[in-house]
């Protein structure tokens, strides 16, 4: 999508940003229309294949999200794989056309994109993630069809969309790769400070500026890495921060063995957290949601969520990463589980799809400061909850507060202040207890996600910003439970508009009679 250029897009980004009375949709519409003078939107930018996105993961991702029920729905299951090739087609030419303009991200961050293929190059078709769906039927599909579906599901597969796989494959190591930018950052693009400028307001909806973001996230480094301290000596440790994460990562205790050992695991905070919510929200969603492993393509990737459909036929999942058992040790369980299912991520957009009082739209969006910034909000209420009842627990979450923090200090090193990729991953080693394979990539999905991962710290403190300002005003009329649905029953909204929001609550709870 072509942006508004000159000073009308200058005037554009500025209203966007001073925005705070504006209704939740004309805000997104008026992000979306600022595509300033970049030539691409965030979601048509030729930058969107990389190792964290592209058909390599959206396309297993497509089987596990589609209904497989009836005859129906194999039968436009098979067309969607015979517009598969056209697709690639088209892909490879938005692809070619961002080369020709000098968008492209950096090399360094690519090594492993064309081996993330290989699932889908599989010529054993049991074991072909695009054929999953007919090596087991449902009773509705009548037993004639079956055969026959699943014969031209092998005759698509191997005639037209594992040619096409293989040729766009070729393409990305061949052609695409080669071309990648040897730089780094994102202002080395065309346009490139503009654009890292409008991606920062995109992800945070808010004003904030580099400087403003950097400097945030060095004063909560710096808190979070007292704390660190202080918890270690509460374990009982004499040695340093590295040593006591050395002594973490290697202690057989914290370790799984078994992929099935960690999913198990995972499932039994599920059943400790779900009796709990009650206590801290007012009224819960109806979806259910599960545990599963993330694909092996995906590698090293952080674990994470996968929404439920809209219309409640298909649970959320939590996918926990049982690719790198060492990556993630017991004492990181208890605030991944809370960030990306209860109550988080799950939580909170579960409950904005089943709100039947707001226009879709606005039931289904969703921004990265108000959705990551709930996330992490939500790993801090792990106590009330039940969770965190040791050091090493307590440790693994203010590590991972500290690794959002790390964030906006490593961001926008790497985007707008010359950070090189080993200084990157050195801070997060030093500073987040990260291990080194899991640093690396962290750094690597900043360069081809220029700003997202400062949502998390910057939503986050607004929301314990509202809080206080909730609590405050309110004083003993002031209910926990309350103020949560406060924040959720409206969906996702930017930052900004969430502010309007709480303060139009408060002054409803100021006059509601007392229950």
């Amino acid at each position: 999508m072509v942006g508004t250029s000159g000073a009308a897009g200058d005037r554009l980004v500025t209203v966007i940003a001073r925005a705070r009375n504006l209704p939740a949709l004309t805000w997104l519409l008026l992000a979306v229309a600022a595509g300033h003078d970049a030539p691409w939107s965030a979601d048509d930018s030729p930058l969107r294949v990389n190792q964290m996105a592209g058909p390599q993961f959206s396309l297993p991702q497509l089987v596990r999200a589609t209904r497989f029920r009836d005859e129906g729905d194999y039968r436009n299951y098979l067309a969607r794989l015979t517009a598969l090739p056209e697709s690639l087609r088209q892909l490879q030419i938005q692809l070619d056309s961002g080369r020709a303009a000098g968008w492209m991200p950096p090399r360094d961050a690519l090594r492993r994109l064309p081996d993330q293929f290989a699932s889908l190059l599989n010529a054993d078709l049991a074991h072909h993630p695009l054929f999953a769906p007919f090596l087991a039927f449902p009773a509705e599909v009548p037993a004639a069809a079956r055969a026959e579906l699943s014969h031209a599901a092998k005759l698509t597969l191997h005639q037209a969309v594992i040619p096409a796989v293989q040729g766009f494959r070729d393409y990305l190591r061949g052609t695409w790769v080669p071309a990648a930018r040897e730089t780094l950052a994102a202002t080395q693009l065309p346009h490139g400070s503009e654009y890292y400028t409008l991606s920062l307001q995109r992800y945070n909806t808010t004003r904030m500026t580099v400087q403003e973001i950097h400097d945030l996230g060095l004063t909560e480094v710096a808190r979070l890495d007292a704390e660190l301290r202080a918890v270690m000596k509460e374990a009982g440790f004499a040695g340093t921060l590295p040593e006591f994460r050395s002594f973490l990562r290697t202690d057989p205790r914290f370790q799984f063995t078994r992929a099935e050992d960690e999913l198990a695991a995972f499932r039994d905070i599920a059943k400790r957290v779900d009796p709990q919510l009650p206590r801290l929200f007012a009224e819960l969603p109806r979806l259910p949601y599960g545990v599963r492993a993330m694909a092996p393509e995906e590698g090293n990737n952080a674990p994470h969520y996968i929404a439920g459909a809209i219309d409640g036929s298909r649970a959320g999942y939590f996918e926990a990463n049982v690719n790198n058992l060492a990556a993630w040790p017991r004492w990181t369980m208890d605030a991944l589980f809370l960030h990306e299912a209860v109550p988080g991520h799950h939580l909170q957009s579960a409950r904005a799809m089943e709100i039947q009082a707001l226009p879709k739209i606005r039931r289904d969006y969703r921004n990265s400061g108000y959705g990551e910034g709930w996330g992490l909000y939500a790993e801090g209420l792990g106590k009330d909850l039940g969770l965190y009842t040791d050091p090493y627990s307590r440790f693994g979450r203010l590590s991972a507060e500290a690794h959002r923090a790390c964030r906006l200090v490593v961001d926008t090193g790497l985007h707008s202040l010359g950070w090189s990729r080993t200084r990157a991953i050195d801070y997060l080693i030093g500073h987040a207890q990260l291990e080194q394979g899991f640093a690396e990539a962290e750094v690597d999905r900043y360069l081809v996600m220029p700003g997202q991962a400062t949502a998390y710290k910057v939503g986050e403190l607004r929301i314990l910003a509202l809080r206080e300002r909730a609590r405050a005003a309110l004083g003993p009329r002031f209910d926990i439970r309350r103020f949560h649905n406060a924040v959720i029953d409206h969906g996702a909204l930017p930052l900004t508009v969430l502010d309007q929001v709480i303060d139009d609550w408060i002054e409803t709870e100021r006059t509601r009679p007392a229950s």
